[in-house]
């Protein structure tokens, strides 16, 4: 009896001497089952169609096409997965502490997720839950007896990431630059666990109950998951050892401040240094901004999301979802600009007072001139007349190149302090050296010490721009020093303007011709128009300056009626100096409070901008329509940017993102809902791609464990390897990008063999029966791989320890990191040749 194949098999049950059972009616022949047709026997829901006569050839073809197209789809739900883990573990709870006012009380927001927590569940689940729920899914297929794909892409997947991983993050640091791990007592403690969890698979494999899996192997396999996540828990939180050298959380404490301080916190986050928008923040930026002539308003708030989005802290996840869908042609979680408004950023960024976000430009000192000042920064007296500084040439010598010196205003300005400088300097070749004359201009007038810059910038003809670049130093300060004295007291200006809305108007005092003891001056407000509890908070106070301190402030808090009204103008007068200090000739300032309802609305559109910009590239969506928005749109509906690779990829994957576009958004149920209906997607795709991968390797005469260890593992890894990758270069440490690997390949083990070899024991425990897995292929991949394991982590540590690589996990010298990274390619090609002799027979284990 010939079964045909139809695409859809009859429920088969395997019979006695390896014959079928069908319908509970017929005993056959495998082969008669089947037809003969080769790999018709594998598959849990494949195939859908009857293929079993086509070529195989075709067939091969076909499955490795539909294996790389569902790697894809399982990318695209996993970055919606991740939107859902993002918005779950981004919680956070209002902590009141006491403060100065009794009715005021100091409110700080921390995170409910602990960083370390989160990475080891909820983000180690995102991101290897192809790899742990195959495991369960071939299990479970198997009618609970044990299998090769699932453990093999476990081992192979942990594998890569160890090894590959962790050498295409040590060779990607820019030349000069370095990376540390900074929460090395968690990384101490999951890569401890890294290595234990693969030794006590191959001690329950082969010496505990060779070839059999007990259910209390399995239990205690599954246990050690939550002793991995107290353990890095408490070593976050530094419950054991001397204190940590720098804070290991990224989120705000409560032991972290006093009473008091979150005033100095709030000053400090002004240009956005906590990645959060503010409305004085805003103004100062757009400030900066205005300086930049033919920008309109939306490129200011283009420009504002993007330094936002660039100065806060990011997870792996925020890097891994930016690499799916940089590979599939969606909506981009880092900052899109367009060439002018580049120029503007990297601009802004090389201000002196700005936060520097920039990448520092690769040297090549074979290829150009590198010209720099000879030292950063230097200080002269102010009666000095005419000095010269050095420009330095290193790297190439036999070309002519020419570079523009010019000087920028700090505190000091040009015609009054010192004599502008722009001119081109021309080294001729084999010049090593040029001076530039600086003139200081000494107008007898006593100021406080006051600076300038000089800075070297290329000229702006490409032709002059070949064979030469800046190096390192290319702006360098000049501070011009003053004698000391008690000086005199006064105001900066005669007058200042104001607007209605700016909270606290701050009068700055400043301390002339001297600045020698502790002096202290009175001061008062004087009503005019303006009236004391109407329009402002008046009164009088006294100013303290110490020794050295040459400007304080005085802030008057101004009140915002909201009303239309005339300007309107107060006083404030310095009397009562002590200390020997005088009082100077401007010892009154009128200050004009001007109604700015217009500049309020101007602001909120800014905000309002701002923010739409900055929720254009979050990692997770609030409803239903932007999330079938980006579906339908290359790049997210972001086209002026996107380019023809992103239009490509777009059209490869359309057809997934339509389909998961249906999942519910992250903001419903605090993002529940959308993570348990992305699991089951997930889930769903593993079985296809479990199928895929089983036919396509017995099609192709390739073992489960081969396929696994290769094709799979790969499949499910590369997103991974793309994020890890944008984290090294991007943040400041090493901790998203090689710190969560060791955590990630602990969890592999423990959920995706302990979970399902915890069920089948269970279940063959029930039945009377063993649960058997050989120890053969899995025990030597195992073994092999935690040897070699070792061999990487202690790599990574003398890295660390030793000055010939930089003292730095990632980066460092040049030689080193290169070493290093071809070192660990290596070992991962060792593993995967050797694991695939031990399965083809070449040797047993």
């Amino acid at each position: 009896m010939v079964i045909e194949a139809s695409g859809i098999m009859p429920d088969v049950e395997v019979g006695p001497d390896n014959t079928y059972l069908i319908d509970n009616k017929t005993f056959v022949s495998k082969d008669e089952v089947y037809g003969g047709y080769k790999c018709a026997d594998r598959g849990m829901l494949l195939p859908i169609i009857s293929e079993y006569t086509w070529s195989i050839e075709v067939r091969g073809f076909l499955y490795l096409v539909g294996l790389l197209y569902c790697f894809l789809g399982v990318a695209i739900i996993a970055d919606i997965f991740m939107g859902a883990i993002e918005k779950i573990t981004s919680k956070t709870r209002k902590v009141y502490l006491t403060s100065e006012k009794e009715e005021e009380p100091e409110v700080i927001e921390v995170r409910i997720w602990s960083d370390a927590v989160a990475n080891l569940t909820l983000m180690a689940l995102g991101s290897s839950a192809p790899e742990i729920l195959l495991a369960i899914i071939e299990v479970i297929a198997n009618r609970f007896e044990a299998g090769a794909l699932g453990p093999g892409t476990i081992v192979g997947s942990a594998a890569f990431n160890l090894f590959v991983i962790s050498a295409v993050c040590v060779v990607s640091i820019p030349n000069g630059e370095s990376r540390r791990i900074k929460d090395i007592k968690v990384f101490a403690v999951t890569a401890v666990f890294s290595i234990v969890a693969y030794l006590w698979l191959v001690i329950i494999l082969k010496a505990i109950t060779p070839d059999e899996v007990t259910v209390w192997e399995a239990a205690v396999t599954l246990l050690m998951f939550p002793l991995l996540v107290l353990l890095a828990w408490l070593a976050e939180k530094n419950f054991c050892g001397v204190p940590n050298k720098t804070d290991t959380s990224k989120q705000i404490e409560l032991g972290n401040f006093q009473p008091g301080e979150t005033d100095k916190f709030i000053r400090d986050r002004q240009y956005f240094r906590d990645g959060r928008l503010d409305r004085d923040g805003l103004v100062a930026f757009i400030k900066e901004v205005k300086n930049y002539p033919g920008l309109t308003d939306e490129d200011a708030a283009v420009l504002a999301a993007s330094k936002l989005v660039e100065s806060q802290s990011h997870s792996r996840m925020w890097y891994r979802v930016g690499a799916v869908r940089n590979m599939t042609g969606g909506r981009k979680t880092q900052p899109q600009l367009s060439t002018k408004l580049k120029q503007v950023y990297n601009a802004i960024n090389e201000h002196p007072e700005a936060p520097n976000l920039g990448e520092v430009p690769q040297v090549k000192p074979h290829q150009n001139a590198i010209i720099d000042f000879h030292a950063g920064s230097c200080a002269v007296m102010e009666d000095i007349g005419k000095f010269k500084v050095a420009l330095c040439r290193s790297g190439r010598l036999d070309n002519r190149v020419s570079v523009r010196v010019e000087t920028i205003d700090g505190t000091a300005t040009e015609e009054q302090d010192y004599v502008p400088i722009n001119e081109v300097i021309t080294f001729d070749p084999e010049e090593t050296e040029k001076l530039v004359e600086v003139e200081i201009i000494n107008d007898n007038q006593w100021e406080p010490d006051e600076e300038f810059f000089l800075k070297i910038s290329l000229l702006m003809n490409s032709e002059e721009r070949e064979g030469v670049q800046l190096g390192r130093i290319s702006i360098m300060e000049i501070t011009i020093l003053n004698d000391d004295e008690p000086g005199v007291v006064m105001f900066q200006k005669r007058g200042f303007l104001v607007k209605e809305s700016i909270g606290n108007a701050v009068i700055p005092v400043v301390r002339k011709n001297g600045a020698d003891g502790e002096i202290t001056v009175k001061w008062r407000t004087i009503d005019k128009t303006a009236l004391n509890g109407r329009d402002f908070t008046g009164g009088e106070g006294v100013l303290t300056f110490k020794h050295t301190e040459i400007e304080q402030s005085i802030e008057i808090p101004i009140i915002d009626d909201m009303t239309p009204e005339k300007d309107e103008h107060f006083e404030i007068e310095l009397l009562d100096p002590t200390g020997g200090a005088k009082i100077g000739q401007i010892n009154r300032t009128a200050v004009t409070i001007t109604n700015d309802d217009d500049f309020n609305n101007v602001l909120n559109n800014m905000m309002k901008m701002t923010n739409a910009n900055i929720h254009a590239m979050q990692v997770h969506h609030e409803t239903y329509v932007s999330q079938i928005k980006d579906a339908l749109n290359v790049n997210g509906g972001d086209i002026e940017n996107a380019t023809a690779g992103d239009y490509v990829l777009h059209f490869l994957t359309f057809g997934w993102k339509i389909v998961f576009s249906l999942v519910p958004p992250p903001s419903l149920l605090g993002g529940w809902l959308c993570f348990f209906i992305s699991l089951a997607c997930i889930g769903v795709l593993t079985a296809i791609i479990g199928d895929l991968a089983s036919i396509f390797g017995c099609l192709v005469n390739l073992d489960d464990a081969i396929t696994a260890i290769t094709f799979v593992a790969l499949g499910t890894s590369l997103p991974d390897t793309f994020a890890s990758r944008a984290a090294a270069m991007q943040e400041k440490y090493a901790d998203n990008a090689v710190g969560n690997v060791t955590g990630s390949n602990s969890v592999n083990v423990f959920l995706g063999l302990g979970l399902p070899w915890l069920i089948a024991s269970i279940y063959h425990a029930a039945k009377g029966s063993k649960f058997i897995v050989q120890a053969g292929s899995l025990g030597f991949s195992v073994g092999l791989f935690s040897g070699l394991s070792i061999v990487t982590i202690a790599l990574l540590m003398a890295r660390r320890i030793f000055g010939v690589f930089g003292k730095a996990e990632l980066g460092g010298p040049t030689g080193a990191k290169i070493f290093s990274g071809i070192f660990m390619i290596m070992l991962w090609f060792i593993y995967v040749l050797l694991s695939a002799f031990q399965v083809t027979g070449y040797f047993s284990f």
